[in-house]
């Protein structure tokens, strides 16, 4: 098992075993030879016919033996939370018998959602394909053959008894001095590769209209459009309408502008969709409906079949997202979610491209501002941007991230957490009432994105 030192407890367990059977086993030749059956390591030392039963014999003393004393390798931990952290499952493959691996995940509390146990080498790749296993972490060489067997791509760590040399010469993929690098591993391998089946996809479809507000996720997937057809394949098209605010559409246009690619602003009318003034828990779907419905026709105009949207692959699991409907529902596409790409993953490759958006903070449309059943108005998103641009003229650089919610009678300023308590609070509360709102307080949780669906809850 990659994850754990079998060293001590195989050693312990093994001098058991010599001890019942009158047999001096090389116990430390042997604890240099770990991954191959057990059985295989018996056979030179007994006779034929006492081979199975003393196997038999020594997983009974395993237990124990071995399951106390046996820690997990550095890094292990981590390892598994680097899986999770990109929402991906985790199988245990290995050797070992089933209840003994399973008794050493139990009391080391390694976080795997199934143990498959008793296979060997090619025999790996079974159990590899059937659970969709891309990535097979081993530290021997038939590790890699189980891996290359099933199509896995191979990882190998140096903790067991294989060389660099002979992981490479079996065909691993990649070679690690441990798991304490898989993270940082993990990490780069799925950027690189998620950005290249997203530069696969969008140079597939010819020319792209992208929907595009200047946020972080709509400016990287104008840019790796642009990168990957050239900009006079791309065309970019911002909705004007009361929701947008005023301060992000130079901004905009001026990064588009950077990139050699044409803008469009279209005027959407989302406000005349009873369903989005009524301000349910749906009103997104029928803002992006809206987008939508103006943008199609605008693409089919220039001959240009696809119209995108940044969609990335966290917005998909996020649970609550009308507007992702709507968009599928029309025939849109989302590049980013396909791929895989998370938001950090955008941040990260728009830092590495250089592009100024790489950091910017989210810019949701001003009606996600407006407690769910009160209505949208111009007038409310009108006080609404007038109270944040107040907000920000008085705080000036020191706020990133800052929402101005109306709650229909009074406003709730939702500031960056390490900003508070805010010194300037009886401040900003008033520029908030001078800006329309009769009453304001500073939210103490601080700023967190889609708390208006809290108090949908």
């Amino acid at each position: 098992m990659t994850l754990i030192d079998t060293v001590p407890g195989f050693a312990a367990t093994l001098r058991a075993l010599g001890d019942e059977l009158g047999v001096a086993f090389p116990v430390e030749e042997l604890t240099t030879r770990l991954g191959p059956p057990l059985e295989q390591l018996l056979e030179p030392h007994l006779a034929a016919e006492a081979v199975g039963p003393a196997g038999d014999r020594f997983r009974e003393l395993y237990v124990e033996h071995s399951i106390t004393p046996v820690p997990a390798l550095p890094g292990a931990h981590e390892a598994l939370a680097a899986v999770r952290r990109h929402r991906g499952r985790i199988v245990l493959v290995t050797g070992k018998f089933p209840r003994n691996a399973q008794l050493h995940v139990d009391h080391l509390g390694l976080d795997v959602d199934l143990v498959e146990g008793w296979v060997w080498g090619v025999g790996k790749a079974d159990a590899l394909r059937r659970e969709g296993v891309s990535v097979y972490v081993g530290d021997h060489v038939h590790d890699v053959e189980g891996a290359r067997a099933a199509g896995a791509l191979s990882v190998s760590v140096l903790t067991g008894g294989c060389t660099r040399a002979e992981l490479e010469a079996a065909g691993t993929d990649v070679v690690l001095e441990s798991l304490e690098e898989f993270p940082a591993w993990l990490d780069e391998h799925l950027l690189t590769t998620r950005l290249e089946a997203l530069e696969r996809d969008l140079a597939g479809r010819g020319e792209v209209l992208v929907a595009y507000s200047g946020g972080a996720d709509s400016a990287f997937l104008l840019a790796a459009a642009t990168r990957a057809l050239g900009p006079e394949h791309v065309v970019a098209a911002t909705g004007y309408s009361d929701s947008l605010p005023e301060v992000e559409r130079d901004p905009a246009r001026d990064f588009a502008a950077s990139l050699g690619v044409e803008v469009l602003t279209p005027r959407t009318h989302e406000m005349e969709r009873e369903g989005y003034r009524a301000n349910g828990g749906d009103r997104c779907f029928f803002c992006k409906a809206e987008l939508l419905e103006v943008l199609t026709p605008l693409a089919r105009e220039r001959g240009i079949a696809t119209v995108a949207t940044g969609t990335n692959a966290d917005d998909a699991v996020a649970g609550f997202r009308p507007g992702i409907r709507a968009a599928d529902e029309r025939g849109a596409v989302a590049p980013l979610r396909d791929a895989g790409l998370t938001k950090a993953q955008v941040r990260e490759a728009s830092r590495r491209w250089g592009l100024p958006t790489w950091d910017k903070p989210a810019a949701a449309c001003l009606s996600s501002r407006v407690a769910y059943g009160v209505e949208v108005t111009p007038h409310r998103l009108a006080r609404v941007e007038r109270a944040e641009a107040a907000v920000r003229a008085l705080l000036g650089d020191r706020v990133r991230n800052l929402r101005v919610r109306d709650l229909g009678d009074r406003a709730s300023v939702e500031l960056d957490r390490d900003l508070l308590p805010l010194p300037e609070q009886a401040e900003v509360e008033a520029a908030v009432r001078g800006a329309g709102f009769a009453e304001a307080h500073v939210d103490p949780q601080g700023f967190r994105s889609g708390s208006m669906n809290e108090r949908l809850a």
